[in-house]
């Protein structure tokens, strides 16, 4: 495996803008309510759960960005469209056909995959682009 030199502030700046961005995404302004419906969860169970779920989510946030900055590195993009390129080559390869599948085979709502799915494309995106310009 290649070793290169890894700057891990912006991977916590990613992980943190993924985190925030999760937070907007599903929020009752864009598709919390949505989701909440779809998924049968309440924002009172919501909320009792977040001591445990946001500090889970931001560390998989920074393991996202980890193994991120790799594939940017590898495919040597330089600059935040062509990291944002790169996050969404792995969102396509790697996200939308394994969510695509468990909603198949879930018998899932397609509304449900677009709402996770667009979320995580968005998130990509924005991540490749800051591993990009910052690493």
């Amino acid at each position: 495996m290649q070793h290169f030199p890894i700057n891990y502030a912006a991977l916590a700046v990613a992980a943190v803008a993924r985190f925030l961005f999760g937070w907007l995404w599903y929020s009752p302004f864009l598709f919390g309510n949505a989701w909440m419906s779809l998924t049968n969860c309440n924002p009172d169970e919501m909320k009792r759960r977040m001591p445990v779920l946001a500090p889970a989510d931001l560390v998989c946030n920074f393991l996202m960005a980890f193994v991120l900055v790799h594939a940017v590195h590898y495919a040597g993009a330089a600059g935040a469209g062509q990291g944002a390129a790169v996050g969404f080559f792995n969102w396509l390869g790697f996200i939308s056909t394994v969510m695509l599948m468990m909603t198949l085979y879930e018998k899932r709502s397609a509304k449900l995959f677009w709402i996770n799915s667009g979320f995580q494309l968005i998130s990509l995106l924005i991540m490749g682009a800051i591993v990009a310009v910052w690493v």
